[in-house]
């Protein structure tokens, strides 16, 4: 008897590096340790599995929703006519705006977890849905044509003037874009290798296009439209106003500028001393940058209520402050290459 209590006794005595067990048998600490590790680990797994396995419900749901909506509109776009009953038509035009709208909302929505190369494909696939819009709103509500008599016999030739620079460049010429002495087709929308400009375009000219404004010193710009994305690329001393954005806006080797729209991403780099007046859904990243500053979009124009709609934004989210710069990483301290413009110094006159 005494000898199992003696036996009993040495197996619950332990050397420290131990704990209890259910049996009176104490585990090593160490053992526990790993254990617990182990269990720590599984349940790691489980969770980028559970978030791997949401994220593919979302794209799932996303591209399954984006096709039935696009497919939609094509349907009402290919029954659309004013041959038959232009009053019906007008009406259906109206219909396929608004799904468009709502569907460039949708897509805006979704660009927190859709892979770049669905999300290029969505886009894509959208702009050309705007172009069908536009090409049949032309095709059933077409604008008056000017037509012009033709000079008189005896009317002498006049040289035509010499083009003031303060003279804002209108299309049609102007949407064609130079590089390095050519002209590229006029398919491309934007402005390029202009000095001492006003330069302009319409929304009707843009048309949730991609702009693109190069080579530009001291010029002002104003998009008064809708762009899908546009790019900023060498430019010094400029002015750069556009309407609501439905994607990113991309600048690259700005100088000494004042930018201001609203969009759903900035990406900003080798860029000085330059102002930036923001509506941002998301956030804006700068790299390799000095002496940006941002304050909130403030800039309007006729139409502007109505460029929000198509371009999907939300007026209501408006990150403009909350700006990642790629060159600071010390957490907790403000980057010295990017600030807010005091209230007192903000712009408030945007036509001079």
């Amino acid at each position: 008897m005494n000898e199992n209590m003696d036996v009993e006794s040495g197996i619950c005595q332990g050397n420290g590096d131990s704990g209890p067990s259910e049996f009176g048998v104490k585990i090593p600490e160490r053992m526990l340790k790993r254990e617990q590790d182990r269990l720590e680990d599984v349940e790691r797994k489980k969770e980028v599995k559970k978030s791997q396995s949401v994220t593919e419900e979302k794209s799932g749901f996303f591209t399954a929703t984006f096709g039935s909506e696009r497919a939609a509109i094509e349907k009402l776009l290919a029954g659309c006519s004013g041959a038959t009953d232009r009053v019906l038509a007008t009406k259906t035009l109206e219909e396929v705006t608004t799904k468009t709208q709502q569907l460039q909302k949708f897509l805006n929505d979704s660009m927190v977890f859709l892979p770049q190369y669905e999300l290029r494909q969505a886009q894509v696939a959208l702009q050309k849905l705007q172009s069908s819009l536009a090409e049949k709103r032309d095709e059933i509500l077409p604008k008056k044509k000017f037509a012009f008599r033709s000079r008189a016999a005896n009317t002498p030739k006049v040289d035509p003037p010499v083009a003031d620079p303060a003279t804002p460049v209108t299309p049609k010429d102007s949407g064609r874009t130079k590089v390095d002495g050519a002209i590229s087709p006029p398919e491309q929308c934007g402005f390029s290798h202009f000095e001492s400009q006003v330069l302009t375009k319409t929304g009707e000219e843009i048309k949730q296009q991609d702009v693109l404004l190069t080579h530009l010193t001291n010029c002002k710009v104003r998009l008064l439209g809708s762009p899908s994305t546009i790019h900023i690329k060498h430019v010094q001393n400029c002015e750069i106003f556009s309407g609501p954005v439905s994607s990113s806006v991309f600048v690259d080797h700005c100088t000494g500028s004042t930018l201001s729209f609203p969009c759903q991403q900035l990406r900003t780099h080798h860029t000085t001393d330059t102002q930036v007046y923001l509506h941002v859904t998301s956030r804006a990243i700068i790299e390799d940058c000095q002496g940006v500053c941002f304050a909130p979009f403030a800039w309007s124009y006729p139409g502007l209520d109505q460029d929000f709609k198509v371009s999907g934004l939300d007026r209501e989210r408006n990150n403009w402050n909350q700006v990642d710069d790629f060159n600071w990483l010390a957490i907790g301290t403000q980057s010295p290459n990017w600030c807010v413009i005091p209230e007192a110094e903000r712009r408030t006159e945007w036509d001079s």
